[in-house]
């Protein structure tokens, strides 16, 4: 509060007292600035999942007999079985929000398994399958040997998707990072109140 005039600071007020202040513990700062840094990884795992969702809307679309002639013209390749259980990635997203929401250690620590289960291990596959295109366009000068790999609106199939593997990767990635962090983070907030 402002005063006019001569003004009396009392003893302990003028910035000599910053050692007896109370301090936010270290748990407590960490806590909170992975909880931010995983709530922008989730965001950004849901980017990735409509840029998959807009991939398979061919085949969605053709399961319930719709038929988009802008969709059709597109010609996008058939997904294959991994895409699909990439997509049950998002659903551990939920379990995540909801775990930092109320600190749960267990929930946090069910994220961390479902998204190496639905979020990894798809990815993993996904990098095998199509390694021996990638393989055959960046160490082939032969344009007769470029044939046999699969092209989609005039780009190398398999590249494209170790594209988006990358970045998948690297969200993934760090979602577990932060995930980790904050379940070692509510952890030691626990032991201190044991003792």
């Amino acid at each position: 509060m402002a005063t006019k005039g001569l003004s009396y600071t009392p003893m302990g007020t003028d910035g000599t007292d910053h050692a007896y202040r109370q301090r936010i513990a270290a748990q407590y700062q960490i806590s909170a600035l992975n909880k931010s840094r995983l709530k922008y990884c989730i965001f950004f795992h849901y980017l990735l999942f409509f840029g998959m969702l807009a991939k398979l809307s061919a085949d969605i679309l053709d399961r319930l007999d719709i038929f988009v002639l802008e969709i059709e013209e597109l010609s996008i390749p058939q997904p294959l079985w991994w895409e699909y259980i990439w997509c049950l990635s998002l659903l551990v997203s939920f379990l995540g929000l909801a775990a930092i929401r109320r600190n749960r250690v267990k929930s946090m620590q069910q994220y961390v398994i479902g998204i190496i289960l639905f979020g990894y291990l798809p990815l993993l596959y996904g990098i095998v399958y199509y390694c021996k295109d990638v393989w055959l366009y960046l160490t082939s000068k032969d344009v007769a040997e470029l044939e046999h790999i699969h092209w989609w609106q005039g780009y190398p199939y398999g590249l494209l998707w170790y594209a988006f593997i990358l970045l998948s990767v690297q969200v993934h990635f760090f979602s577990l990072y932060f995930a980790w962090n904050l379940i070692a983070a509510w952890k030691s907030r626990g032991m201190r109140k044991a003792e």
